[in-house]
């Protein structure tokens, strides 16, 4: 396909000068577009294809960057950037000279909100909106929420506060049937003309000023809103209006000229608006269609038949370890249950909800729920089994504490995309978990080193009193070890491992970074460097003391983490040594305090210094120091 229209978009100011039957055309380049730059660089794929009409709509009918147009999940607005002057940068879209996946402020003006986590974006529009009305602008404010996003707590306060504001805000439901279900039919249609019919809202407006403020307004106003909302009430649309919003649609958010004739009916309304839109994920790509789940971040593939291409995988994926011993531990026991918050494929629970479905809980885009809910399970007699992606964990912070840690409920809490998760970037790394929930009493923190031990690790959880009971790992594979069908093996909390026999220098380390200060041993030992030992410390807390005590005895010790260098290992070794007045030169790896741009996660580690060389290197120049 050639790109005629899309090559001359270099802004929305040249979007504006196209007619509806361009704008078709140009959603169909939009698509091919998408498709071909995200086969050799992948990113998100489904979920930006269906928002292809609803983002040139909104270019279309509203000015942006003076109007702010929020995109909810971020990782939909793949045509926002492009039609924002990033066209030839999104060939580069997740890499680290390239863009980032998701909207970010610092990166164009056209970005008026970072959304990288989900259900942000009516919370954050309602501010600007109220900004601008406090500053005296007439800029317009639409939030584009869809993907999943609305199940999200925090969508709901955002609505219940812009509802009862009465602020001027568009919310456009982007529904591509994982949120509410369709319905569509002629008196929707009739609804929707006539609710956003400017000589209606004319005469509806005459009509309330002539009526007055008297007991005759108040009892027409409340026969029409009765006769509307049992209408909407089919539509699915009578919580939005119980929420002060004025609802409207459904309507096809596919065609184009429908889309731009709504917008263009509701930018100039006042007040609260939702304007429920229905979509398809994948939309104009056959394979994404069929399979929206799979299609969702798709990975490589070839653009013409679809065909995935998978790359050579060295080891099994630590998500998978996590979902069949689930299961495995599930056979042992009944009362194991599975709680995730919409994240059963990622984190490989699709396999325990196959097998046991009635102990398997979705419970939606949920951080805060997920975990509050798990402690009841507990409580109840349940052991439950909640996995949260660790950079979502941190919304459920208060729950951990609260509900958990200070009940001393046994919820095994796993933690998975620990660390630095590759082009995701910021938004996504799980870097900050360590820190966060060392401090929480109650609380023990694990962190398996490769696949087998996840799998005793979870089997410890199981028979462990109290909790939180926190196992933290990261995303992609673990280090080739054999697994499967293997005898489960009970650990002793507070444990660990030494690995390696030396002198002059202890390496503590904590999860995989223990295979990759092992690594880093041996390349000291053929350079004639030096010859440290390594020490695996599994649990971050409780600590192994006899391993401290034996590593204090080396004079200098060097911690390995991948996670905050400020408040993870390296401060509780640093504690230790300090609490119990012994003195040892200690010096730490781990993720430096500023945020780590998108890349591969071979190459975010390395920038940490947290690869084999990067360990040698700073094991070397600790030994050159005197004690």
């Amino acid at each position: 396909m050639t790109y005629d229209l899309l090559d001359k978009i270099d802004s929305p100011k040249d979007l504006k000068k196209l007619n509806l039957d361009q704008l078709e055309l140009l959603c169909s380049q939009l698509r091919d577009y998408m498709v071909r730059c995200c086969a050799v660089n992948p990113g998100h794929l489904g979920s930006s294809l269906g928002a292809v009409e609803i983002i040139v709509g909104l270019h279309y009918v509203f000015n942006s960057p003076k109007d702010k147009l929020v995109f909810d999940v971020g990782h939909q607005a793949y045509a926002h950037k492009i039609l924002t002057g990033r066209r030839e940068a999104f060939k580069g879209n997740r890499t680290r000279e390239g863009i980032s996946g998701f909207p970010q402020i610092a990166e164009s003006p056209y970005d008026a909100f970072g959304t990288g986590h989900s259900s942000t974006s009516i919370s954050a529009g309602l501010g600007l909106a109220q900004a601008a009305k406090m500053r005296g602008s007439d800029e317009k404010v639409a939030v584009l929420i869809g993907d999943g996003a609305m199940t999200g707590g925090l969508a709901y306060e955002g609505l219940n506060n812009a509802g009862a504001s009465k602020t001027d805000i568009l919310v456009i439901l982007n529904d591509n049937n994982q949120s509410i279900d369709k319905n569509i039919g002629a008196m929707h249609e009739a609804l929707l003309k006539l609710t956003t019919d400017q000589t209606y809202n004319k005469v509806k407006s005459h009509l309330w000023d002539f009526l007055g403020e008297g007991k005759l307004r108040h009892k027409v106003q409340n026969m029409t809103k009765n006769a509307k909302t049992n209408i909407v009430r089919a539509t699915g649309g009578s919580i939005f209006e119980a929420l002060g919003f004025r609802y409207f649609g459904p309507i096809d958010g596919n065609d184009i000229k429908a889309v731009v004739d709504t917008l263009g009916r509701l930018k100039d309304m006042k007040g609260p608006r939702l304007l429920h839109i229905l979509t398809k994920k994948g939309k104009g790509f056959a394979p994404a269609e069929a399979d929206p789940t799979t299609w969702h971040a798709p990975g490589r593939f070839n653009p013409e038949t679809g065909e995935r291409i998978l790359g050579d995988r060295h080891a099994d994926r630590y998500q998978d370890v996590f979902g069949q011993t689930l299961s495995d531990l599930a056979a042992l026991d009944s009362k194991v249950v599975g709680v995730t918050p919409a994240m059963s494929t990622g984190c490989g629970m699709t396999v325990f909800e196959k097998a046991y479905p009635e102990r398997f809980f979705d419970v939606g885009i949920e951080e805060e729920h997920a975990v509050t809910f798990s402690a009841g399970l507990a409580e109840g007699g349940m052991k439950p089994f909640c996995n949260i992606y660790s950079s979502f964990s941190q919304r459920a912070y208060d729950q951990i504490i609260h509900d958990v840690a200070l009940q001393n409920l046994p919820v095994v809490l796993c933690f998975d995309r620990g660390g630095l998760v590759g082009e995701d970037g910021a938004t996504h790394h799980g870097v900050f978990d360590l820190a966060a929930y060392r401090s929480i009493p109650n609380a023990i923190i694990s962190a398996p080193r490769d696949e087998m031990e996840l799998r005793n690790l979870m089997y410890t959880g199981l028979f462990t009193e109290g909790g939180p009971y926190i196992i933290r790992y990261p995303r992609g594979c673990g280090e080739g070890r054999a697994w499967k069908d293997t005898e489960f093996t009970k650990f002793e909390v507070g444990k660990g491992e030494k690995l390696r026999r030396g002198s002059g220098l202890a390496i503590l380390a904590l999860g995989p970074e223990a295979c990759r200060a092992m690594e880093a041993a041996t390349l000291l030992k053929e350079k004639g460097s030096g010859d440290p030992a390594v020490f695996d410390l599994r649990y971050l807390k409780p600590l192994d003391e006899e391993i401290l005590k034996e590593a204090a005895t080396y004079g200098r010790i060097l911690t390995v983490e991948e996670g905050s260098l400020k408040g993870g290992l390296f401060g509780a070794i640093t504690e230790y040594m300090a609490s119990h007045d012994v003195l040892v030169r200690i010096h730490g790896l781990g993720v430096p305090d500023r945020f780590i741009r998108q890349d591969r996660q071979s190459s975010q580690r390395a920038e940490c210094g947290l690869d084999a060389e990067g360990i040698a290197k700073a094991a070397e120049a600790l030994l050159k120091l005197t004690v």
